[in-house]
C-alpha cells in the first residue's frame, strides 16, 4: 500500500485473524492492523498521518522513504 508517498507492508496472522502491517524504508517504526482490508487501509493512512502530527507537534523532521535508488559517480 502506498500513501503520501510511504509503503506499507501487509501480513496476514491466521491464528489470531487480523492483518498486521508495518511501513517500510524509514528508521523510525510505524505499525498498523486491522480484521479487515477497509480497516487495515484506514489504519495505514491513520498511522502515517499520526506519525507525520507527532514529527510536527515535536519540531522534528519526518523519516522519508528510502528511493532504492543507488546512485555512483565514477571520474
Amino acid at each position: 500500500m502506498k500513501y503520501k508517498g510511504y509503503l506499507g507492508s501487509v501480513a496476514y496472522d491466521d491464528e489470531a485473524e487480523v492483518f498486521f502491517g508495518s511501513v517500510l524504508g524509514i528508521k523510525d517504526v510505524i505499525t498498523f492492523q486491522g480484521r479487515s482490508v477497509d480497516e487495515i487501509k484506514q489504519a495505514f493512512r491513520d498511522s502515517v498521518n499520526d506519525y507525520l502530527d507527532f514529527c510536527r507537534e515535536r519540531g522534528e523532521k519526518p523519516d522519508k522513504p528510502y528511493s532504492g535508488k543507488f546512485n555512483l559517480r565514477i571520474s
